[in-house]
C-alpha cells in the first residue's frame, strides 16, 4: 500500500474576506496577518475577524496559521504573550514567527513555524530549528531542487514550507536592513519600504554611468506552478502563495490556479492527497497572467538563469495581447487573438525601457479607442493589466466548495432514521418518531429530492439511498425540518472532530549551527539572546535595528546585478569593460557600493561612505 503525504496549498489573506475566498476557492491552510507584530504591518486583523474565519476553515478541515513574524523589544513581549493566548482561545492552528524570544515565553500549546524571515536555507539550520520544536519551516525563496531536497534528507520528518508564486525581495528575507538604514522603517519590524523597486544609476568607480534610471534590484514574480510535482519530489509539504497585502481577486484567481493543478497531479500520483476537504467548483477558469504580476519567473529553482528581473518597471505587465498593428487617428487595431473590452487597461515599453499604460475607452469589432491616444508605434508589444471583464467577474460570488456526503433514509419499529456520512467518515443519525403511512403515489424520487437540497450548507449529496419496506409517506415539511438538524449536527460533529494539533517547544539541548550571532540574528531582546546562549551561542551580538554595525552589508542578494549584465567570471568569463566597485545611485544622490562575492555566488549592498571618510 502506497503511503500517502498531504500536500498543503498555502493562501495568503489580508482580511477575513480574502481568508474566507482562499478557502472556497481550494487552499488547505491560510495565512493572516495577527493584530500586530506581523511582517506585514499593513495587514492587522482583529481577533474577533480571525476567529471567524478559523470557525469557517475548520468546517473544511482547512488550517489557519497567524503570523507573528517581526522582531521585538523587550517590553513588546508581555503584549505578545497575552495576543498569543488570545489568537489560540480564537482556534488557530500555528504562529509564524521569528524572534526566538518567543519561546521563551509562557506559551499555549500552540504549533510554531519558522518564518522564511530566520533565513532557513541550510540543512544544519531547519535540523536545529526541528530539534527544538518547530513543527514546520519556510524556506528560503533563492533555494533550487537539489537543496530543498538535501534538507529534506536531512530533515525527512519536518514539514517544509516552499514559496510557488508572488513577489520576490531581491535579499535573502530577514537579510536586508536597507530600508531601516536608509527611511528608519525595518523590514524584520513589518515596514519594508520597498527599496528595491527603486530606480537606480549604475556607475563605475571611475564614474562612468555603466545604466541610467533602471530598476536594476527588481525581480520578476515567483511562479512555480510548471514544477510542483518536482518540488513535491523534492520533499516540500506547503506550497505557499505570497500576497498578504493583495486584493480578493488575486487571492481567488492564485489560489483556484494552483488547487486545479494539485488536482490534477494528485490524480496519478496517489502518494500525494490534499491536506484538506471539499471539492472546489469554480465559475470562471483561473488565469495567472490576469493577477498582478511583474512577469514570472521561475528563479533559482533550476539553477541560475537571465530570466529573473525586470529593469524596466517594478510594476505589473500583466499578460501579452499582441502587437499594434495600425494607428488612425483616435484608435489602433491590435495583431493577436485576444479580445478587448470597453474600461480594459494596456500597457507597454516605450523606446526609452520604460512602462507607459492606458485605458481603454471604447472598443469596436478590432478597433480599440483609447482615453488618449499613447504614443504607440506598429509591432510594439501590448500587455493588458487590467482585464475590466475579468475583474468583474471576480467581484461577483466564483466558487463554491463542497464536502460530499451520504445520506440514507432507513425504516426503524417506531419511525425514521436518517443518516448522514461525510467524505471525511463523520456520521450522525437523526430519528423521527411517526406512524407509518402508506403513500397514494411512488415516494422514492420525491424524498432523494427533498434529501438532496441540502442548498447553503457546506455538503453536497454524493448518494442518496431510501432503505424501506414500503411505499411510506413523510411530509415534506418534516422531511425539511429532519434534513437541517441532521446536517447541523453533521457540522457539530465535524467540529467536535476536527483534530487540532497539541504541541509545545521540546526541551532541548540541541547546538546552533554557528557559535558568534552578528546582527544577521536580528537579535531584538533578551529573552531571545538567552535562548541563543542556552543552544551554544558563545557571542550574540544585537539587531542591525539596535545597534547599527558600521561599514554593514544592507542586502544579501543571490540575483547578481554583473551576472545580469553578461560580465559573470563564472558563469559567462568575459571581462567587464568597466573598472570595479560599481555603485548603485538612487535619484535622492544615495550611493551604495556592490560587492561580488563569487564563491558564495552572492552579490551585496553596502552604503558607500567615501564621501564622509
Amino acid at each position: 500500500m502506497i503511503k500517502q503525504r498531504p500536500i498543503e496549498l498555502l493562501a495568503p489573506a489580508k482580511n477575513l474576506e480574502c481568508g474566507i475566498e482562499a478557502i472556497n476557492h481550494g487552499a488547505d491552510a491560510v495565512y493572516i496577518g495577527a493584530p500586530r507584530f506581523g511582517a506585514r504591518a499593513a495587514a492587522g486583523n482583529t481577533i474577533e475577524d480571525i476567529k471567524a474565519l478559523v470557525d469557517y476553515a475548520h468546517i473544511y478541515n482547512v488550517r489557519i496559521y497567524v503570523t507573528v513574524n517581526t522582531i521585538l523589544y523587550d517590553e513588546e513581549l508581555p503584549e505578545t504573550e497575552k495576543m498569543i493566548w488570545e489568537l489560540y482561545r480564537a482556534g488557530v492552528d500555528a504562529l509564524i514567527i521569528q524572534d526566538m524570544g518567543i519561546t521563551r515565553l509562557n506559551l499555549p500549546p500552540i504549533a510554531l513555524h519558522g518564518s522564511t524571515q530566520m533565513d532557513n536555507r541550510t540543512p544544519e539550520k531547519v535540523k536545529f530549528l526541528s530539534d527544538i520544536g518547530f513543527r514546520q519551516v519556510v524556506l528560503a525563496r533563492e533555494l533550487s531542487l537539489e537543496e530543498i531536497k538535501k534538507i529534506h534528507d536531512t530533515c525527512p520528518d519536518t514539514l517544509l514550507e516552499v514559496f510557488v508564486h508572488g513577489a520576490l525581495c531581491v535579499s535573502y528575507s530577514g537579510q536586508c536592513y536597507v530600508s531601516q538604514a536608509c527611511y528608519g522603517r525595518s523590514a524584520n519590524r513589518g515596514e519594508c519600504a520597498q527599496f528595491c523597486r527603486l530606480a537606480f544609476d549604475l556607475v563605475d568607480s571611475n564614474g562612468r554611468m555603466i545604466e541610467q534610471n533602471k530598476h536594476l534590484l527588481s525581480l520578476k514574480d515567483m511562479n512555480q506552478s510548471d514544477n510542483l510535482e518536482s518540488l513535491l519530489d523534492a520533499g516540500a509539504t506547503s506550497l505557499k502563495i505570497e500576497g498578504r497585502l493583495k486584493d480578493v481577486s488575486y487571492v481567488k484567481n492564485v489560489t483556484a490556479y494552483y488547487r486545479q493543478k494539485l488536482d490534477a497531479i494528485f490524480k496519478y500520483r496517489k502518494e500525494y492527497v490534499r491536506a484538506s476537504s471539499g471539492t472546489v467548483k469554480t465559475t470562471f477558469t483561473p488565469q495567472l497572467d490576469k493577477s498582478f504580476s511583474r512577469g514570472f519567473t521561475d528563479y533559482f529553482l533550476r539553477g541560475r538563469n537571465p530570466g529573473i528581473f525586470s529593469f524596466s518597471t517594478p510594476k505589473s505587465l500583466g499578460e501579452e495581447v499582441g502587437t499594434v498593428k495600425e494607428i488612425r487617428g483616435n484608435y489602433f487595431t491590435v495583431a493577436g487573438v485576444k479580445s478587448f473590452n470597453n474600461g480594459d487597461g494596456l500597457c507597454y515599453i516605450d523606446e526609452n525601457g520604460r512602462l507607459q499604460g492606458f485605458r481603454v475607452n471604447r472598443v469596436e469589432n478590432n478597433k480599440l479607442f483609447p482615453q488618449d491616444m499613447p504614443k504607440l508605434k506598429p509591432k510594439m508589444r501590448l500587455y493588458r493589466n487590467f482585464d475590466q471583464e475579468f475583474e468583474k467577474q471576480m467581484q461577483k460570488k466564483s466558487a463554491e466548495r463542497k464536502i460530499a456526503v451520504d445520506i440514507c433514509l432507513a425504516e426503524n419499529s417506531f419511525g425514521f432514521t436518517l443518516s448522514l456520512t461525510d467524505e471525511d467518515d463523520n456520521s450522525v443519525s437523526i430519528t423521527l418518531q411517526r406512524a407509518k403511512e402508506h403513500a397514494r403515489t411512488p415516494q422514492t424520487d420525491n424524498l432523494k429530492n427533498q434529501l438532496g437540497k441540502l442548498g447553503n450548507t457546506p455538503f453536497e449529496a454524493k448518494n442518496i439511498s431510501i432503505d424501506f419496506s414500503d411505499n411510506w409517506f413523510i411530509p415534506s415539511s418534516e422531511l425539511s425540518e429532519l434534513r437541517r438538524n441532521a446536517v447541523e449536527k453533521l457540522l457539530e460533529v465535524r467540529k467536535i472532530n476536527y483534530n487540532r494539533e497539541v504541541f509545545r517547544m521540546k526541551e532541548s539541548k540541541a547546538k546552533f549551527p554557528v557559535g558568534t550571532l552578528t546582527y544577521l540574528g536580528n537579535v531584538m531582546n533578551s529573552s531571545a539572546a538567552e535562548f541563543y546562549k542556552n543552544h551554544g551561542v558563545l557571542k550574540v551580538m544585537p539587531a542591525f535595528e539596535k545597534e547599527p554595525p558600521k561599514d554593514a552589508v544592507l542586502m544579501f542578494c543571490k540575483h547578481c546585478i554583473r551576472y545580469s549584465m553578461g560580465w559573470c567570471p563564472v558563469h559567462h568569463k568575459v571581462r567587464s569593460p568597466f573598472r570595479e566597485p560599481y555603485y548603485l545611485v538612487s535619484s535622492d544622490g544615495r550611493r551604495f557600493r556592490l560587492e561580488f562575492d563569487c564563491k558564495q555566488c552572492q552579490m551585496k549592498v553596502l552604503s558607500d561612505n567615501s564621501e564622509q571618510k
